[in-house]
């Protein structure tokens, strides 16, 4: 029996973005946390981030990770993460990572890690928003008039690791045509309080969540609806500073473009102050499905 997701997160956070060395550049993941038996595409890449991390010796940290995927992973099964160290300079080091599942390739991420270093500093302002609590609050009170099936969606944010309090969740969970952005505030569940690297790999792992349902958003199309198959295809993440996975992160939502089966989604992270942490970009597979011929 598949065991409850909220249950290993609050026991031991690295069993989901962890994954155990077995060799100098190499570790073996399990596959945990995912829909209809596929391993959740975050999890992969937040592991995938933890292998090229465990072979980093000299104090760098991740700033920017690429990663394509392959073929879906299976759940039931385990991952292996083999490390391949492609550049070692003063500052840089740049790895990939290849995760496979019964010697077949599953995911494909490059990991440039970069030393600490001043330089100019800039970045984007985060837009007005409700706060956390005033977000929760209103998504109690959305709970309390939606419709079943707009419960049953929000429920299923409810067992994750990661806690979700959208500002608008009217748009992300209904069925109405939307403006292509959104933004909702993000958190452990269960405080971490774990070292920066173990930070971004949580940070991977929730970049992933509710991102594609940006580009859904012009189309009218609602959470987990059958008419619609959906994956990720690639992933972006430039780390600008370590995230505080603990405390609350305001993640704001565009998607400029889709088309030919395919949406693009980008996204900032925040910190509550407005410090920019993180910034990612997504292209997921949107095929709309055809329905039954009649005999």
């Amino acid at each position: 029996m598949r065991q409850d997701i909220s249950l290993i997160w609050s026991q031991d956070i690295r069993r989901l973005v962890d994954p155990v060395p077995t060799a100098p550049l190499a570790a073996r993941g399990e596959g945990l946390d995912g829909p209809a038996g596929r391993i959740f595409g975050g999890q992969a890449i937040a592991q995938a981030l933890m292998a090229a991390a465990q072979a980093e010796g000299q104090g760098r940290l991740a700033h920017s990770l690429h990663a394509s995927f392959l073929r879906a992973g299976d759940v039931g099964k385990a991952v292996d993460y083999q490390v391949t160290e492609h550049f070692l300079g003063r500052s840089f080091a740049n790895r990939q990572v290849i995760a496979t599942q019964d010697g077949q390739p599953i995911l494909v991420v490059q990991v440039s890690f970069h030393g600490a270093e001043d330089g100019h500093v800039h970045q984007v302002d985060m837009r007005t928003h409700l706060t956390p609590e005033q977000s929760a609050d209103r998504l109690r009170q959305w709970r309390n008039r939606t419709d079943e099936r707009g419960r049953l969606f929000a429920d299923r944010l409810d067992g994750r690791p990661i806690e979700i309090v959208p500002i608008d969740p009217d748009a992300l969970f209904g069925a109405e045509p939307q403006s292509p952005r959104s933004a909702w505030w993000m958190r452990l569940r269960h405080p971490a309080g774990a070292e920066p690297a173990v930070q971004r790999a949580l940070l991977a792992y929730a970049s992933d969540m509710m991102l594609l349902r940006t580009a859904m958003f012009p189309h009218g199309i609602r959470p987990f609806s059958r008419g619609v198959q959906t994956a990720s295809l690639d992933h972006a993440i430039w780390f600008h500073d370590t995230p505080d996975m603990d405390d609350w992160l305001l993640f704001e939502t565009d998607s400029p473009w889709a088309g030919h089966a395919r949406g693009l989604s980008r996204g900032h992270f925040f910190t509550a102050q407005g410090r920019l942490v993180a910034s990612v970009a997504q292209e997921s597979l949107m095929r709309m499905r055809r329905p039954p011929t009649p005999d």
